[in-house]
């Protein structure tokens, strides 16, 4: 989510595409707070849904690029590493704090915590502080082995290995997600663990080498590399091979084939559900660097505080949905200020929002952020070193 401080050769492209998704981030987030099931089979709330998955793994790629952007400009690696340690151990502390409570708006801190996209980035920072000693074709190698071969460990995890019987929530942390029991009051719920995603953040670190090259034998790589990917992607799932442990039904019938076809799994994101994602975010990558324009230049803009929207977008959602529940159903308020943003009780009878007002309430959210993200922008290269490296 946050990126080393900026190099000279600042990608356009990162910037922008990073913008992208963030503000897509914001839209599975205000579902969130609609009550509309992730799991919708209609059309429009599948691919609202959908669009959404591309976020987490371009997150984790692009910091992994702009880590490498950042360690050109002659940082010692020590410096680099105990940068990466301080930020990951300072992302870790806002999930569990003030996230936690912009999600929830309750100070319940010793019943309910969550380990989200941001405690993963963290985790992934810490380990990242050694992987970037090795040789970069040592990282590539890391970085794709992680993303390849981790089903495998799936596959041990659905046979109960006795390691993990022994350690639990160490596998939970590592791969599985979960609860994990802190104490009798309090528990964790790891959505994002740390396989695969630091294999994401790896490659994306060993990929960063081609934003030096030559526009045209960088265009040709990363189409190459995209096309790739998604041809992977297709052949995987249609022959159901390897690389997801769910198996897409073909017996289902019309829509519901093509949803299913779309759908592999995120927790923990399988081979497939990457190759799905990055393929085509690598796809743009090309089409970014070139793109000029209102609507390029305000992403790029988000883009260059990922960290300072990402603090912001949630309360803002969180408060609109507030306000809406005001009106529409004041009875269901309540429902907004239970412990968990995704495990919350039954929705309230007659609160769920329509896929409109749903999307009304996002485009509120990103308008409004807009500015705060401006002015941020344009004043955060005068702030001292060690504030940019956290927000």
């Amino acid at each position: 989510m946050t990126s080393p401080e900026a190099s000279t050769t600042r990608s356009a492209a990162v910037d922008i595409l990073r913008g992208l998704a963030l503000i897509l981030m914001a839209l599975d987030h205000a579902r969130v707070y609609s009550g509309i099931s992730a799991a919708g089979s209609t059309a429009d709330v599948f691919f609202t849904r959908w669009v959404t998955h591309f976020c987490a793994p371009t997150f984790l790629f692009l910091s992994g690029v702009s880590l490498f952007l950042s360690s050109r400009a002659a940082r010692p690696s020590a410096a680099l590493s105990k940068l990466l340690v301080i930020r990951g151990l300072w992302l870790i502390f806002l999930e569990l704090s003030i996230i936690r409570l912009a999600w929830t708006f309750n100070f319940d801190h010793d019943e309910n915590l969550l380990g989200g996209v941001i405690w993963a980035i963290g985790w992934c920072m810490i380990l990242m502080a050694g992987i970037v000693h090795l040789p970069r074709w040592g990282i590539l190698l890391f970085g794709l082995l992680v993303m390849a071969g981790h089903n495998v460990i799936g596959t041990l995890y659905l046979t109960e290995s006795p390691w993990q019987a022994e350690y639990p929530w160490l596998f939970r942390v590592l791969y599985a997600g979960g609860w994990i029991e802190l104490s009798e009051e309090l528990e964790l719920d790891i959505l994002y663990s740390i396989v695969p995603w630091v294999g994401v953040m790896a490659t994306g670190y060993a990929f960063a080498p081609i934003f030096s090259l030559a526009a045209r034998q960088r265009d040709r790589l990363c189409y190459g590399i995209a096309a790739g990917m998604i041809l992977l992607f297709v052949a995987l799932r249609l022959s159901a091979a390897y690389g997801d442990p769910s198996v897409w039904p073909e017996d289902y019938p019309g829509l519901a084939t093509w949803l299913s076809f779309l759908a592999p799994q995120k927790y923990p994101a399988s081979l497939q559900f990457l190759l799905m994602t990055l393929g085509p975010a690598i796809v743009l990558i090309p089409l970014l660097e070139k793109s000029r324009g209102r609507i390029t230049a305000a992403l790029a803009t988000i883009g260059r505080v990922p960290m300072f929207f990402y603090l912001l977008h949630i309360p803002l959602i969180h408060l609109l949905a507030l306000l809406i529940a005001l009106v529409r159903s004041p009875e269901s308020v309540d429902w907004l200020f239970d412990d968990h943003p995704l495990l919350r009780g039954p929705v309230p009878e007659g609160y769920v929002y329509g896929i409109g007002l749903l999307y009304l309430l996002w485009a509120a959210a990103c308008a409004l952020l807009y500015m705060p993200c401006a002015w941020y922008a344009r004043i955060r290269p005068r702030l001292p070193k060690a504030w940019r490296n956290l927000i």
